[in-house]
């Protein structure tokens, strides 16, 4: 192997903090000694770089998208019951629908069931139940789903995967498409997990930096790997057949076409493949683009989507505070937690700088303050929730990109200390609905506190208002008699 590396593949490994782990089953090695300063990263999904007032580019944009992907992963240790209607829409819909409520209905070759159960699967989650009957039809179907972090969705997908190996093929059978090399490690570690009780089924990882000699064929059942690597294993080095490919994955499909090259790499690989290979598309959003990409992807799809709940301001009491600046906004959130009882609170800044800043006047003031911001790596920022939950910090300050997916049920109050805005400076009624909703949440009634310091927050504000057709009232913080009334 050459001891030498490029800077792209010194770009791969760098903002990735613990040790690569040992390639499950697989002859090749990556190498951990590819390492740099994460400064100087521009490729690697998990530390995402964007200065407070700069436009985010669309590099940003998916480095954004892959980093909460790979933190949703590293922040949710069981399943998420998530309350989302399934819908299904067959291929066929004269055929009749399964579902199933217990792995036992699979009929899945013993030493996988094992590992499910391992795993701690008691039951499909509700995605598996309607998924894995169509991933293990005979003949096999296409799938395209919805499905968010949390919903077992990387364990459907690698069951089918598993179920369809033949162990005794020594060649590619299974190819596995992950936007980044962290997210491809994170569906490597649960086909270590669910193939534990399987030896015969190997492994091999496409990506960067695991280089093989020139016409050497891979003997491992299974690849799992980033677009630009596999489609060079597939065509240029010839390490894959891809005529042998019976199953074919594109996990975070929505991650993957934020990068235009991805998505037409994608494609190449696909049209690669023979006709009668099972394609399985995922997806956490549905918007146009990725509809149209996941179209000429899965050809003759049976169709997975999940009805979106529809999140409520019903539970949550809105009150808006009139400030002049920055320094007369903390002073009123000082107010606010000298009167009322608040057991855990997420504030949320517009830029790192703001966050940074209020994070440490907080702390001045004898709060335990955590903060999430942007630069951090993913690892780092699932730690930060991770003690937020368990309540060793009592406030969350944190920016927007750090914030989606974040559920802790003891959290008690929000307060935008800047209203959410997009970049053209209007109002962002999606992001203040999400923001506000982590309060309303397991049944408890929710507070949000709006701070309004200008003409034109005032103006997004009366435009939020309009927009849920929702009062939201005027809140004296120099009154402390009015502010324990809110709390009743």
């Amino acid at each position: 192997m050459e001891q030498g590396s490029s800077p792209q593949e010194n770009e791969l490994f760098c903002s990735f903090s613990h040790d690569i782990p040992k390639l499950w089953g697989c002859g090749l090695s990556l190498r951990p000694d590819l390492t740099c300063a994460p400064q100087n990263c521009s490729n690697s999904g998990a530390v995402v770089k964007a200065d407070d007032n700069v436009e985010k580019t669309e590099d940003e944009e998916k480095e954004d998208r892959a980093a909460q992907s790979l933190l949703n992963k590293l922040i949710r240790s069981n399943l998420v019951d998530t309350t989302n209607q399934v819908e299904v829409l067959q291929r066929d819909p004269t055929s009749p629908l399964y579902s199933v409520k217990s792995f036992e209905e699979l009929r899945l070759k013993p030493q996988l069931l094992q590992g499910v159960y391992a795993m701690g699967f008691n039951r499909p989650s509700k995605i598996q139940e309607n998924a894995l009957p169509m991933m293990l039809a005979e003949p096999p179907q296409n799938l395209i789903a919805q499905s968010q972090s949390g919903t077992g969705k990387t364990a459907a997908f690698v069951l089918a995967m598993l179920s369809r190996v033949e162990p005794g093929n020594k060649y590619p059978q299974c190819l596995c498409l992950s936007p980044t090399y962290e997210l491809a490690l994170q569906t490597g570690k649960v086909i270590e997990q669910m193939g534990n009780f399987y030896p015969e089924l190997k492994l091999a990882y496409a990506v960067r930096g695991n280089k093989l000699e020139r016409g050497q064929k891979i003997s491992e059942q299974i690849v799992i790997g980033t677009p630009g690597t596999v489609l060079d294993w597939c065509s240029k080095l010839k390490f894959i057949d891809p005529k042998k490919i019976k199953v074919f994955v594109l996990d975070e499909a929505d991650v993957m076409i934020a990068t235009q090259g991805h998505q037409d790499q994608s494609i190449r690989i696909q049209r690669m493949l023979p006709r009668d290979c099972q394609m399985l598309l995922f997806s956490a959003t549905f918007e146009d683009s990725v509809w149209k990409f996941a179209q000429k992807v899965v050809p003759d799809p049976n169709i997975i989507k999940l009805k979106r709940e529809e999140e409520t301001l019903d539970t949550i009491k809105q009150y808006y505070v009139l400030c002049n600046n920055r320094d007369e906004k903390f002073r009123a959130l000082c107010n606010i937690y000298g009167a009322i009882t608040i057991a855990q609170a997420m504030i949320f800044c517009h830029t790192r700088k703001t966050a940074g800043w209020l994070a440490a006047e907080l702390s001045r003031e004898g709060h335990q303050v955590a903060l999430l911001s942007g630069e951090m790596m993913v690892e780092q920022r699932a730690a930060v929730i991770e003690r937020f939950r368990e309540g060793k910090e009592k406030v969350l300050v944190t920016t927007n990109v750090c914030a989606r997916g974040i559920d802790v049920e003891q959290v008690s109050v929000v307060i935008n200390f800047d209203l959410p805005v997009d970049k053209d400076g209007n109002p962002d009624n999606e992001t203040y609905l999400h923001r506000i909703g982590r309060t309303g949440r397991f049944g408890k009634r929710g507070l949000a506190i709006n701070m309004v310091d200008s003409k034109h927050s005032m103006n997004i504000l009366n435009r939020i208002q309009e927009h849920f057709n929702k009062k939201i009232n005027k809140l004296d913080t120099d009154d402390l008699d009015e502010i324990e009334k809110i709390n009743n």
